[in-house]
């Protein structure tokens, strides 16, 4: 008869190799991963420029303390960041050629006539190379130096910005970079675009206010949205598309004069979620070495930053009995640009400082074509409240270099607003 065994291992040579070995899920991805917030922060502190960053760590939920003076100053960084948003408008938006094939009249602006550019690879591929390299010279000479923290610092913030880890990257600075704009090293890129932050990252300009109660709206069944427009401007492109997707997806309010804009935005509530602005941006000469942007709608009255500052000046105090905290879509030429510290604020700047919950909006004169391309596709993705507006701006970057290989979606930056979602429960 069989009889089990009684067997007690006292020493085992293989170690346990010989058997099933752990099995372990495989690791996640980068792709997989949630982004992690990068802060920013650029700040003069005795007639010396400064960078702080709070960089995501391994070791750490808040991430590691990083500082270091640098050795560039403001007037250089806005003199290399206006180079950077002209190059933009010269090598993409002016851009002119003799050889670009049928149908192609010469002497117009091709890459600017529509937005799908995809016949124009041949073309579009080299500048963006071109506008990467220019956009990572432009971060090199913000951490360019000699001193050794400074060095320490770059080490870092670069690793940072290079990894395949997805970034939430907020700037604190009183000077205002096209930072989506800006560059990785093209060299350690698999493709240039990919080089490019707005590509890699979310990104957003901070705001340095912080932020506070305002009156609440209630639940509510559809957003509430405006279109303040200029009508000469209702037939170009997918203009008429983005006012019926407005209509059918929100209680919609439309604005064509700047009298109607001022009376709504000097009530003490604004019921809107989303203010989407189409209409032209131009510079006004507010002194004899200073420039104010200014919009227009259908009239010939100019809306600038002081004006909308006046209309709500009394809620200035920031009642909790007041609101103003739209989202606000900006599409109207140069309207991401900011005035340096001391200046009029422009009109985003203001927005922001009255409480908007962020204003997305171009660096550049943009082509009316893609802007309605651009408009669209923002407010179908952001209407939905299922995405905020870092995630919509880094996801149509993507979208149109991928699909129709147009960078200009890189000339859109986020003031503010980065988590900002539409969220009808407030």
């Amino acid at each position: 008869m069989t009889q089990e065994l009684a067997v007690e291992v006292l020493k085992d040579p293989s170690q346990g190799f010989t058997g099933i070995p752990p099995q372990r899920q495989a690791p996640r991805t980068p792709a997989q991963d949630e982004p992690r917030d990068l802060k920013l922060k650029l700040y003069s502190s005795d007639n010396e420029l400064w960078i702080h960053a709070i960089v995501p760590d391994q070791a750490s939920e808040t991430g590691s303390w990083h500082q270091a003076p640098l050795e560039v100053s403001p007037e250089e960084l806005l003199d290399r960041a206006a180079r950077l948003r002209a190059l933009w408008r010269d090598q993409i938006v002016h851009h002119q050629s003799t050889a670009l094939g049928p149908g192609r009249r010469v002497g117009g602006y091709p890459l600017a006539e529509t937005a799908d550019l995809s016949e124009l690879r041949a073309v579009t591929e080299p500048l963006v190379a071109k506008l990467a390299a220019e956009g990572h010279d432009l971060l090199y000479v913000l951490l360019d130096g000699t001193g050794y923290n400074l060095g320490r610092f770059r080490e870092v913030l670069l690793d940072a910005l290079s990894s395949d880890r997805p970034l939430r990257i907020s700037i604190d600075s009183p000077w205002h970079l096209p930072w989506p704009m800006l560059a990785v090293d093209p060299a350690d890129c698999a493709d240039p675009w990919e080089a490019f932050w707005g590509y890699r990252h979310q990104v957003e300009q901070a705001s340095p206010d912080y932020p506070w109660d305002q009156a609440p709206l209630g639940h509510r069944e559809l957003a509430t949205t405006s279109l303040n427009k200029d009508t000469a401007l209702d037939h170009v492109g997918r203009a008429q598309d983005v006012h019926e997707l407005l209509d059918q997806r929100s209680r919609l309010i439309v604005r064509t004069h700047s009298e109607d804009l001022l009376d709504a935005l000097s009530c003490s509530v604004l019921h809107e979620d989303v203010m989407y602005f189409w209409c032209h941006g131009h510079y006004v000469h507010s002194g004899p070495s200073n420039q104010c942007l200014a919009i227009r709608l259908s009239d010939s009255e100019n809306i600038d930053g002081p004006v909308v500052r006046r209309t709500r000046r009394r809620y200035d105090h920031r009642t909790p009995q007041a609101r103003f905290k739209p989202f606000v879509l900006l599409n109207a030429c140069h309207t991401a640009q900011a005035a340096p510290p001391g200046r009029l604020k422009h009109l985003g700047q203001e927005l922001i400082a009255l409480g908007a919950a962020g204003v997305l909006a171009p660096q550049i004169e943009i082509p009316q074509v893609f802007a309605t391309e651009y408009a669209y596709a923002f407010l179908d993705h952001y209407l939905t409240g299922k995405y905020t507006a870092g995630e919509v701006s880094q996801l149509l970057v993507r979208q149109f270099a991928q699909d129709f290989h147009n960078p200009l979606a890189l000339t859109y930056s986020l003031h503010a607003g980065m988590n900002s979602r539409l969220d009808l429960a407030s």
